[in-house]
């Protein structure tokens, strides 16, 4: 074989062989996978997936709301207490391919506020992430989805308007989400 020529197969046997090792050393993403991310009403929410050591899907939502600001509980009334607060939800649009398979927990424990009624529990100051385990379909194909959040902020002495309902479509990038 000419000299030329085989030089010119080694380059390429080199070349090959680097970018075949590029991929199999390629990291593999490993935490939650983000959603969705916006502000309303000034809350930052942000919807991600995550799978836990078990394997099981976890749907979640962070609600950060402005400093000095306090969210209200999952647990109040969906039109609040006496038509006060608005509770912390993240929940399935109706009918969809993502089908909810335990109940929907809170990061933090709410409590009784140090105002009336004291039946309007609310969350201490900050963020909370609420977590909703998840089945999804099976197959590798992209999943498309809508999920529906609710949330009111307020400090000592100010309220922000709620958000009720918010319907927000999401794209789940297949079934491989890593643990």
């Amino acid at each position: 074989m000419d000299l030329k020529l085989r030089l010119c197969l080694y380059v390429l046997l080199l070349a090959t062989s680097l970018s075949a090792a590029g991929v199999a050393c390629a990291p593999v993403p490993s935490g939650p996978v983000s959603l969705v991310s916006f502000t309303e009403n000034y809350v930052e929410v942000s919807i991600f997936l995550e799978r836990s050591a078990e394997g099981n899907y976890i749907l979640s939502g962070t609600f950060t709301p402005p400093d000095g600001y306090h969210l209200y509980s999952k647990d109040i009334p969906r039109n609040g207490v006496n038509g006060l607060g608005r509770p912390t939800l993240l929940e399935l649009g109706s009918d969809g391919p993502i089908k909810a398979s335990g109940e929907l927990r809170e990061s933090v424990k709410a409590e009784a506020p140090n105002f009336e009624p004291i039946e309007l529990l609310v969350y201490p100051l900050g963020p909370v992430t609420l977590s909703l385990p998840v089945e999804l379909p099976g197959g590798e194909d992209p999943i498309d989805a809508e999920i529906k959040v609710t949330y009111m902020t307020c400090s000592a002495n100010l309220c922000k308007p709620p958000v009720e309902g918010k319907i927000i479509a999401i794209r789940i990038p297949g079934v491989n989400i890593p643990q």
